[in-house]
């Protein structure tokens, strides 16, 4: 199944937490927070908003960093995507 967002929506993988931290210590499951960075699986066209035009600034492939309780969390064929507004990405990492 192919996930295509709608207005200025953006479909994000979210980027594997780490394991350890810096000094070498493992954390448990419970422990990992859950990163704000992820991969741009899909852009919506953008197109008229709340009565202003909106032009989408990123693009399949970049890494971006969004807002920590933004967006729609899905699940599609075992795999769990973040569905977010353009205005929810923060910055683009490059």
């Amino acid at each position: 199944m192919k996930l295509v967002p709608l207005g200025d929506r953006v479909v994000l993988k979210q980027c594997v937490a780490e394991e350890t931290t810096k000094s070498g210590i493992v954390l448990p499951g419970q422990s990992k927070e859950k990163p704000q960075q992820a991969e741009v699986i899909a852009v919506g066209p953008g197109g008229v908003v709340d009565g202003k035009e909106v032009k989408m600034h990123v693009s399949v492939g970049q890494q971006v960093i969004y807002s920590k309780y933004a967006g729609t969390n899905v699940e599609i064929d075992e795999q769990e995507y973040i569905i977010v507004k353009q205005d929810d990405i923060l910055a683009i990492c490059e």
